[in-house]
């Protein structure tokens, strides 16, 4: 999506276009076609009621975000993990019985340059001496990366209530275009981030990475801490934050770091 606002921390010489989680040029199956009764639930339970598709899984919330049916008819009492004002955000169900290996495989029917970046993105989550790992495997993966169309960059879940990863990340590797590894590498571990668990870092105001109009998502009856020695102002560089720049790379940063920790 082309768009000419940029976060300011970027180079207007080399930045064109800001890239969502989940959005080309066009847009269907918006919240127009999604009952006001499902739009309701979704916002109950904390999320932009903005934007929902509906997808076979369910709904495509927040641009990379899946929820299904399951998701919107429990009512959970629902942590909301806060770094800072535009900080580290986490869903109430995590990944359970750690220290835990998480495998991981991507579909042959994706470009083979994305193996590589695959390995970069578990790479930096292994660096990171957490009580979770993820290991590439084959087949028989814990997550399976599968390839897909449709109107976002890649999209993923949350962790079940019985404290697994959630199963599948979808990409589209035709809206993500001749992005180098560094930049899919980011996609993924943003995508990964989201199946152990965490929301996007500018939830209380998208448009912080996004541009556009501010969008505050909704805390609902979430409730939210803040994690001890993180910063209360915004963190242009965390890697869940919920837009990227075309060509862009965002390893963990420190704040990430502090997030990760105090999760896993």
């Amino acid at each position: 999506m082309k768009i000419i606002r940029l976060l300011s921390t970027l180079s207007l010489a080399t930045m064109v276009s800001l890239f969502s989680c989940q959005k080309e040029e066009e847009q269907v199956a918006t919240s127009d076609s999604v009952s006001e009764e499902t739009l309701s639930k979704i916002h109950k339970i904390g999320f932009s009621t903005q934007n929902v598709q509906r997808i076979d899984e369910g709904y495509l919330i927040e641009g990379d975000i899946v929820l299904t049916e399951a998701d919107l008819n429990t009512t959970p009492d629902i942590t909301l993990l806060r770094a800072g004002t535009e900080e580290q955000y986490r869903t109430t169900n995590l990944v359970k019985s750690l220290p835990r290996n998480i495998t991981v495989s991507i579909s042959s029917k994706l470009p083979s340059s994305y193996v590589k970046a695959l390995d970069e993105a578990l790479a930096r989550y292994n660096a990171q001496n957490l009580t979770i790992t993820f290991t590439q495997v084959s087949s028989g993966a814990n997550i399976s990366i599968v390839s897909a169309g449709g109107n976002f960059l890649a999209s993923a879940g949350f962790p079940t209530s019985g404290g697994a990863p959630y199963g599948q990340i979808k990409v589209n590797s035709r809206a993500i275009g001749n992005q180098p590894q560094s930049t899919v590498a980011t996609i993924l571990a943003h995508e990964l981030g989201h199946c152990i668990g965490f929301r996007h870092t500018d939830y209380m105001n998208r448009s912080y990475s996004c541009g556009g109009q501010a969008v505050n998502e909704g805390a609902s009856s979430v409730g939210a801490i803040q994690i001890p020695g993180t910063p209360s102002g915004p963190d242009a560089g965390s890697w869940m934050l919920s837009c990227i720049g075309s060509g862009q790379n965002r390893p963990f940063n420190n704040n990430d770091r502090t997030a990760l920790n105090y999760l896993y």
